[in-house]
């Protein structure tokens, strides 16, 4: 695995294989928790909720002005 991918997973961005996810959680033993990625996550629906939220109140704001 290249550095790059190893840095982009642990900051968890988006173009990151289920492959490499894979890979680090085996040479962390912790490759059982591979089946927690499909279950709920009640905090993190809030928060990306909000997040959500939030970003549509400025593009409103922004649309209203004429920005």
């Amino acid at each position: 695995m290249s550095r790059p991918t190893l840095r982009s997973l642990e900051r968890g961005d988006s173009g990151v294989t289920l492959g490499a996810l894979a890979n680090v959680l085996h040479v962390l033993g912790l490759e059982t928790q591979l089946g927690e990625l499909g279950k709920d996550d009640p905090l993190g629906r809030t928060l990306e909720d909000a997040r959500l939220e939030s970003q549509q109140r400025v593009r409103a704001s922004r649309s209203s002005r004429g920005d």
